[in-house]
């Protein structure tokens, strides 16, 4: 196992990654955060946080379930893992600014899917991407517009992220 990301170096990816937006997007009156479910819900919390205190305003927050959007849902050997556990957006994303937030960027099936899901709930005026870790290997044409951190991971590697509020450790792993 090798560590990509300690503790600290998570939270400084992060308010790095808020500062980028701020200067990419500036207060946009639209702007609003998803998460893709599970650690990616967790680090759009955190960089809504940090979005509300740079810009002096709250910025909505949600969480984006794409279990049954996924390419894969069929597939014996991945249905056993799928739960869906429901999409929280207590928000319009008609005509908003969207930053989906996710942990990991790797075939870019994920995000595929999230768009799909997104595009389920209305018609925003733009999708951004921004990640903790680009690993690379990208099966489709998607990449993240903000990143934490870019990985020369091989295809056989797995990254793993771990967050407190899930996982009682704060790291970011190839193994």
């Amino acid at each position: 196992m090798k560590i990509l990301l300690d503790e600290c170096q998570i939270s400084e990816k992060l308010d790095s990654i808020s500062k980028d937006i701020v200067s990419d997007l500036g207060s946009h009156k639209n702007l609003v955060v998803i998460g893709i479910r599970s650690r990616g819900e967790i680090l759009a919390q955190r960089l809504c946080r940090l979005l509300s205190g740079q810009l002096g305003k709250e910025i909505p927050c949600g969480t984006l379930d794409i279990a049954l959007y996924r390419d894969d849902i069929h597939d014996p050997h991945t249905a056993v893992r799928t739960q869906v556990r429901g999409t929280e957006i207590d928000f319009d994303i008609h005509q908003a600014v969207v930053l989906l937030v996710d942990d990991v960027l790797h075939t870019g099936r994920s995000v595929r899917a999230a768009l799909d899901a997104l595009t389920d709930l209305g018609r925003p005026e733009t999708i951004r991407l921004a990640v903790l870790v680009d690993r690379g290997n990208h099966e489709l044409p998607i990449h993240a517009d903000y990143v934490g951190i870019k990985a020369e991971v091989k295809k056989q590697e797995t990254v793993r992220v771990l967050l407190k509020e899930t996982d009682q450790i704060e790291q970011a792993t190839i193994e």
